[in-house]
């Protein structure tokens, strides 16, 4: 099974009848935070406040920080984020990215070639996880007949990927990246299956020992749920930091009323935003429901 490949001005994932929109992360140090995405990441500041700041690529929001004076750390075995997961473009970005988190002394947490994709780990000031990553063609990726995809964890050259760097000076993310996933970390994987496949309607496509991974439209994944952390974790209470929601956009408006009349069949409290609708996962986690383009 081979998807077609999308169009060259959108990515693959965003072109799926659902992907992820932004990330809205709980800190207790804005400014420390703001700075960190914004001089490693490349991010642009695109409003501030006194308690928030947004940011993103291209004019277009990915991430909003927000603090609160009772914020108070997660502890690493909460539920919540494992990793924001920022798509660029292609390779060539991924390497003038890298060598520029090189140059900056940058410490990674890892590098993995997933088959699908190419990704570098690293982890924020406040203990946020954080993936870069570029996608593989589609038409590269290996599909079981069950429309699953093939992932693995291999190791990825750092080396060389650094070595394909352009050798210009590096200009901030590119305008054209995207959180492409979400990856979150949850008390059980079987309920997660039940709410991401069952509820919102994303297809399991892989399976690793601890963790699902859905997506939407043959993609390898939108959102990703283990357990590594946070087997048994209760649902998030109060201020704590990490994520507090993000959003899934729905370029499929007749999949968005589905998945909402499914939502209330299951008697799941949604409401009404100015822009679209917004629910709590099993574990406290928050979704946004936001209609896109057709």
């Amino acid at each position: 099974m081979t998807e077609a490949v999308a169009p060259t001005t959108e990515s693959f994932a965003l072109s799926r009848p659902v992907h992820v929109g932004q990330a809205h992360l709980v800190v207790v140090d804005l400014n420390l935070l703001g700075r960190y995405y914004q001089q490693v990441l490349g991010l642009e500041q695109l409003e501030a406040s006194a308690s928030g700041m947004v940011l993103g690529a291209g004019g277009k929001p990915l991430l909003t920080l927000t603090t609160r004076g009772d914020a108070a750390r997660a502890p690493r075995n909460a539920a919540g984020l494992f990793h924001n997961a920022f798509l660029m473009p292609n390779r060539q970005e991924l390497a003038h990215w890298l060598a520029h988190a090189a140059h900056m002394g940058v410490q990674f947490d890892g590098a993995s070639d997933h088959l699908v994709s190419e990704a570098i780990y690293l982890t924020d000031p406040e203990g946020n996880g954080i993936e870069v990553y570029r996608d593989r063609r589609p038409d590269e990726w290996r599909y079981n007949p069950d429309g699953t995809v093939q992932m693995a964890t291999d190791r990825l050259d750092l080396q060389a990927l650094y070595d394909s760097a352009p050798k210009t000076a590096w200009a901030g993310m590119a305008p054209d990246a995207a959180i492409g996933h979400i990856h979150l970390q949850v008390g059980n994987v079987p309920e997660a299956d039940r709410f991401y496949e069952g509820i919102l309607g994303l297809k399991k496509m892989a399976s690793y020992p601890g963790a699902s991974f859905f997506a939407s439209g043959a993609y390898h994944h939108h959102v990703a749920a283990n357990v590594w952390n946070s087997r048994n974790a209760t649902a998030r209470r109060g201020a704590m930091t990490g994520l507090n929601d993000y959003a899934l956009t729905f370029n499929d408006q007749d999949m968005l009323a589905r998945i909402l009349a499914t939502l209330d069949a299951q008697e799941i409290k949604v409401d009404r935003t100015a822009d679209g609708y917004r629910l709590l996962d099993p574990w406290g986690i928050g979704i946004n429901l936001v209609p896109g383009h057709a």
